[in-house]
């Protein structure tokens, strides 16, 4: 379900309704000496002003989503409400997806939502590993990108808490000249490392397959990515490479998980953050999920789990998954 289309729609309707009141439907109340509007005119003019400001909010600035699957375990858990920057790598027009305004590249080690290329559809999130032109190689467990070994500190076993079972757990550290980014990573020992695509993707010659693993370069425009849960994620290890038209935004803030409220602070506030490089305005809108804009960031949830509801008991509605 294209959620996207759906509020660009709302947000029209609605608008011509509003418009349409102020400019010719009230003066002619005022003057029949009538005060109260229509039912159908009152509810879709002042839904204008919410839906107006959901439809910005998600198509330019900030867009909230929830994680369904362990493939990022331990960085995200299921349940998580995360946001998402929809500026940090150009300014896209909403709907066609089109980018008008050039920005950031994303970096090795960035957390991004995309759309999964074999099914648009469909919003993935993984974390970037390997940039246009990079050599990744993940061979018996272990990352290299460019011949550059990544470092990896043991820490006590992690209950996987979607499978019920204990992983190895790992700090990752890209080297220096690739950034210097470190975070968890979880391994399951007793499971191969040999992958085996089942199926051809785009540039799918850039690729080697072996026992112990896969070695890609990465085509110019596309990005490898992972899932943090290494045995756990169907990434580009399987599917191929992610395009740059595809990218929706980085993740940068967890601010809600109604299942683990172990990751709220004493005080309420999501305590786990993505990204160590907050702008003025990814700070306002962390700022903004403890107060206000919560409203109009929940009524953009709401209303997407809402209309999922009513594609289930349509016939032949759509899955969102």
């Amino acid at each position: 379900m294209n959620f996207a289309l759906i509020l660009f729609i709302l947000t029209i309707v609605t608008g011509v309704a509003w418009v349409l009141d102020k400019v010719y439907l009230a003066p002619r109340r005022k003057a029949a000496g009538i005060d109260r509007m229509p039912l159908w005119l009152e509810y879709s003019a002042s839904f204008f002003p919410v839906i107006c400001a959901v439809f910005f909010l998600r198509s330019f600035l900030f867009e909230p989503f929830k994680i369904p699957s362990g493939s990022m375990i331990p960085t995200l858990m299921v349940g998580d409400f995360i946001l998402v920057n929809k500026f940090t790598y150009g300014i896209r027009l909403p709907v066609i997806n089109k980018k008008i305004v050039d920005m950031n590249n994303p970096l090795r080690g960035d957390v991004v939502v995309f759309r999964y290329p074999k099914d648009e559809s469909v919003d993935y999130i993984k974390r970037v590993v390997g940039l246009p032109g990079d050599v990744v190689s993940y061979q018996d467990k272990r990352l290299t990108v460019n011949g550059e070994t990544f470092a990896y500190d043991a820490k006590p076993d992690y209950l996987d808490p979607e499978h019920m079972s204990y992983a190895k757990l790992y700090r990752e550290t890209y080297p220096k000249n690739l950034g210097g980014v470190t975070h968890s990573i979880l391994n399951h020992p007793e499971r191969s490392s040999g992958i085996f695509s089942q199926e051809r993707f785009p540039y799918f010659e850039n690729c080697n397959y072996s026992s112990a693993g896969v070695t890609c370069k990465v085509p110019a425009g596309h990005y490898f990515v992972m899932g943090d849960n290494r045995d756990n994620s169907a990434d580009s290890r399987y599917w191929g490479f992610v395009p740059e038209k595809n990218l929706v935004g980085k993740a940068f803030f967890v601010w809600m998980n109604f299942g683990d409220l172990k990751r709220l602070d004493a005080g309420g506030n999501i305590l786990y953050v993505l990204s160590r490089q907050f702008t003025s305005i990814d700070i306002a809108a962390v700022l903004s999920c403890l107060y206000p804009a919560a409203t109009v960031l929940l009524a953009s949830i709401l209303l997407k789990e809402l209309l999922i509801l009513l594609s289930f008991s349509m016939p032949n509605g759509k899955q969102a998954l």
